[in-house]
């Protein structure tokens, strides 16, 4: 996909970025064109080739009328965490490269689940952590809203979650 100087796009498990400038850069020893990202929460700077920005999975921000799927996958009560955290992890992991915003709601819920149960692990911390930054900053771009806002929205629909796993299993874990 093709972006202009002004897009704003999502860099999977980085965030929301605006393409600044798409000039030729030298790489591997010839030029091509390169996007040059801000990404939005840190004001970083990222070079991206063009002819990369498919395999990165650089895509549109998510559309506004597919904003309500992400909250339905938030709160549908449908968890699937395997056992161990190692599978866990993995299985996560996947979803959070494809960079798609349910695949990430879905991890999101999922690890929201087991940490009702018990303490994650590290490494499912900070991963939980990028979850919900990476869902509420693109909804509140999407939105126009203040993240702080579209935090609290995202809390209560993991809530409606929690709230009908437990009456859907009769079971509070």
């Amino acid at each position: 996909m093709a972006f202009k100087i002004g897009d704003k796009l999502v860099y999977p498990n980085h965030g929301v970025g605006v393409v600044e400038t798409i000039q030729e850069s030298l790489l591997q020893g010839s030029p091509a064109p390169c996007y040059q990202l801000r990404l939005l929460g840190n004001n970083s700077r990222v070079m991206v080739p063009v002819g990369n920005s498919d395999r990165i999975g650089l895509r549109p921000l998510t559309r506004r009328k597919d904003v309500g799927g992400v909250f339905r996958v938030l709160e549908n009560g449908i968890l699937a965490p395997t056992g161990d955290w190692k599978g866990r992890y993995k299985q996560n992991l996947d979803k959070m490269r494809s960079g798609a915003l349910t695949d990430i709601a879905d991890v999101l819920k999922n690890l929201s689940w087991v940490q009702k149960q018990k303490a994650l692990s590290f490494r499912e911390k900070k991963m939980y952590e990028r979850a919900r930054y990476l869902i509420v900053s693109e909804i509140a771009q999407i939105n126009g809203l203040p993240e702080g806002e579209v935090a609290t929205e995202v809390e209560k629909a993991l809530d409606r979650a929690m709230v009908k796993r437990r009456i859907g299993t009769g079971r509070d874990h």
